[in-house]
């Protein structure tokens, strides 16, 4: 793995666990010559994760949407800046440059990314591995939802499978080079 794309928070959360966590990973990315792309801001623990990355000598990409870069506040210091004309865009671009992606905790929007990977991976359009780092248990919730998919005939149990949850990311980076994407078509008359 080139690059792995993060996504994560614009704040920090209301446990200092979640920046520790981000630095750690930041630091880790770059221990592993494995470059970071996120979302281009240097406020959250997106800003923590970028600083880790770079202060352990790590090529950090941001891609940030212009009416963002006063709010989320464009980091200046990153290996390269992209600046998208929109949130779609944003999110291509990043995919585009990353292997694989983690999600740190975060909001809707980290949310809205991950989903869109996530779905982008049950259609086929690409085979990148996905992965949550279960900060504090965090991302339990959206796992029993998962599994509550699963039982109720919307979601296969292979393609909840295509995401990989661990509060390590050295584990989930360990699944990460063993991945290899499902062969079960997604557009069936039963689900399971």
């Amino acid at each position: 793995m080139r690059r792995i794309c993060v996504f994560c928070g614009s704040s920090t959360g209301a446990d200092p666990v979640y920046a520790e966590q981000a630095a750690a990973l930041g630091k880790l990315l770059a221990e592993r010559g494995i470059g970071l792309v996120y979302g281009g801001a240097s406020v959250g623990i997106m800003g923590v994760v970028a600083d880790a990355a770079l202060a352990s000598g790590g090529e950090v990409i941001g891609v940030i949407p212009k009416h963002l870069m006063r709010v989320e506040i464009a980091h200046a210091g990153l290996t390269e800046l992209h600046v998208t004309k929109d949130m779609h865009e944003r999110k291509a671009k990043m995919a585009e440059l990353a292997d694989g992606f983690l999600a740190l905790p975060g909001g809707a929007g980290t949310l809205e990314e991950l989903a869109e990977v996530w779905t982008w991976a049950q259609l086929g359009l690409h085979s990148k591995p996905i992965g949550l780092v279960d900060v504090a248990g965090y991302y339990r919730p959206l796992r029993e939802f998962a599994d509550h998919m699963v039982t109720e005939g919307f979601l296969r149990p292979q393609h909840r499978d295509i995401i990989f949850v661990d509060p390590d990311p050295v584990v989930l980076l360990e699944a990460f080079a063993r991945y290899e994407p499902p062969v079960v078509p997604k557009w069936t008359s039963q689900v399971s």
